[in-house]
């Protein structure tokens, strides 16, 4: 029974260590999504006091409980404490429930975050070819979207830009005359790709991922409550 026993709590001390490994990678991925400038000029509209990153944050408060959770699952492993080790679980189970309400929720309404994503942009695309401080980090950011995605313009192509065109237009540029994937405006070759389909779809696979990291944790915390509660239970019947 001893070396059962022990074979627990050693199993129980690794995998809440890299169940805290895994809330510091949760925790850094998170707080650098939210933080990423391009990001969040062109996902938040310029009036707009909502914020498109409540999945973000929801996800960055995980990290930092998984962390807590982490090392008094460590804590209530190698000092056996019973008091620890029920904590531990109360706090896992109701995340656990929490995460998959969530997980739910955002399966359930991802059409709709890419429906107001569609009508952000759609209504926002008058920005890139106005001047002035107005808009001017919505311009940014999408210039770096076109340069990283291979695109150009929102909606109607490089005719988005209106006058503003000359300014961005090496962000544009193809680096081929290729007619399938260029076409000339105004005596450049610039890509016929729009950003807004390519945005979507890499909005849609931001939620899909945030969702599976959700459903994969749901698993690994499982794990974890069979793990604490069979050394609760041992560590009783000594």
């Amino acid at each position: 029974m001893a070396g059962v026993s022990g074979c627990i709590k050693y199993s129980m001390f690794i995998f809440n260590f890299l169940f805290w490994i895994c809330g510091c990678l949760i925790l850094g991925i998170s707080i650098w999504l939210r933080v990423s400038k391009n990001t969040k000029e062109v996902f938040t509209p310029e009036d707009s006091s909502g914020d498109p990153f409540v999945a973000v944050n929801i996800l960055i408060a995980v990290g930092a409980i998984i962390m807590i959770l982490g090392f008094l699952g460590c804590c209530g492993a190698v000092k056996e404490s019973r008091c620890m080790l029920l904590l531990f679980f109360i706090s896992l189970l109701l995340i656990l429930l929490l995460q998959i309400a969530a997980g739910i929720l955002g399966a359930a309404f991802k059409s709709e975050s890419v429906r107001m994503l569609n009508e952000t942009l759609h209504r926002d695309v008058k920005l890139l070819s106005e001047s002035g401080e107005d808009g001017k980090k919505f311009r940014e950011a999408v210039s770096s979207f076109q340069k990283e995605l291979q695109c150009c313009g929102l909606i109607n192509g490089a005719a988005d830009w209106g006058n503003n065109f000359q300014q961005i237009s090496s962000s544009c540029e193809c680096p081929n005359t290729s007619t399938d994937t260029c076409t000339i405006y105004e005596g450049k070759y610039v890509y016929k790709q729009t950003c807004i389909s390519l945005i979507k779809d890499a909005v849609e696979k931001y939620i899909i991922i945030i969702i599976g990291v959700a459903f994969g944790l749901a698993v690994i915390e499982i794990i974890g409550l069979v793990f604490s509660m069979v050394l609760y239970c041992q560590i009783g019947n000594k």
